[in-house]
């Protein structure tokens, strides 16, 4: 079965950093993008980066370009999400994804999901 553990989260003060990670296993193979999503409390679940397997095209959403990067280490299977000038909006509680469909940045697409790892920006 495959499966997405994701941790990493944690408490950080404003302007700080974390970096999130998501290990993935039961894939026969490394096709398969990984997204990082997050929703903060009365909010709805949005897309925050995802990178694809065959290229390693990755995309952002607006509000995190040039603060979090993320990136892949196949031979460990695990997807990593740097995350700096972390900011109070940022906190939520952030979910790795899988997918070996096309159409990566949409939400819909992604068939394997990991439990959550909290993030808490403190101001």
């Amino acid at each position: 079965d495959v499966q997405l553990q994701a941790s990493g989260g944690g408490l950080v003060q404003v302007g700080g950093s974390l970096r999130l990670s998501c290990a993935a296993s039961g894939f026969t193979s490394d096709e398969y993008a990984i997204g990082w999503f997050r929703q903060a409390p009365g909010k709805e679940r949005e897309g925050v980066s995802c990178m694809t397997s065959r290229d390693g095209m990755t995309y952002y959403a607006d509000s995190v370009k040039g603060r979090f990067t993320i990136s892949r280490d196949n031979a460990k299977d695990t997807v990593y999400l740097q995350m700096n000038s972390l900011k109070p909006e940022d906190t939520a509680v952030y979910s790795c994804a899988a997918t070996i469909r096309p159409g990566v940045r949409k939400m819909e697409t992604y068939d394997y999901w990991g439990q959550g790892t909290q993030v808490t920006v403190s101001s």
